[in-house]
């Protein structure tokens, strides 16, 4: 008999439960409670009980296709001591390569123009003062425009110094800054 009670309590506890009705309220001291008896939250709280309908449902798996053998290195992702990877420093890192890029390509050319007008000034004489300030007004325009690209190029290449800096202290692959 005593065999019996054992397996019957067996296999009631064994038996899945497919949905409950879990409720759940924020006393006055803040904490949560949870209960799945409704008789079981204060009267005063029953108006604030958030009601949650949870159903156990197997969900239907469908096998993968076999994969081909790999090591597992391999297929995990490398990250920094911060848990960032790959992706995130070239995210991190891609605008600054960017501005770097347009930045020079913008410095050689107004260089470029500034040469031209400095060679052109020298090689020429001028039949008037004014003629003779006009151009010397263009090459300071040239001049700081070639200053002003030659500004953004030192401040790209210190933010890549940084985010350098920054990688060999979070320990990140120097590859990813590429």
């Amino acid at each position: 008999m005593r065999r019996f009670i054992i397996l019957l309590i067996l296999m009631v506890f064994s038996v899945p439960a497919y949905s409950a009705t879990i409720y759940k309220w924020v006393d006055k001291d803040g904490v949560v409670n949870f209960t799945d008896d409704l008789s079981k939250v204060p009267p005063s709280y029953r108006d604030r009980v958030e009601k949650e309908e949870r159903k156990d449902v197997k969900e239907e798996v469908t096998p993968r296709p076999p994969q081909p053998a790999t090591r597992r290195n391999e297929e995990e992702t490398k990250t920094d001591t911060y848990g960032r990877d790959e992706t995130w420093w070239r995210d991190k890192v891609r605008p600054w390569n960017e501005r770097l890029k347009e930045a020079t390509q913008n410095y050689d050319t107004a260089q470029k123009k500034y040469n031209e007008k400095s060679d052109e000034l020298s090689q020429r004489k001028f039949g008037s003062p004014t003629q003779y300030k006009m151009n010397i007004a263009e090459l300071d325009r040239l001049k700081e425009e070639r200053d002003k690209y030659a500004a953004q190029v030192s401040e790209a290449k210190a933010m890549l110094e940084k985010f350098s800096k920054e990688a060999q202290e979070s320990k990140a692959d120097p590859a990813w800054l590429e």
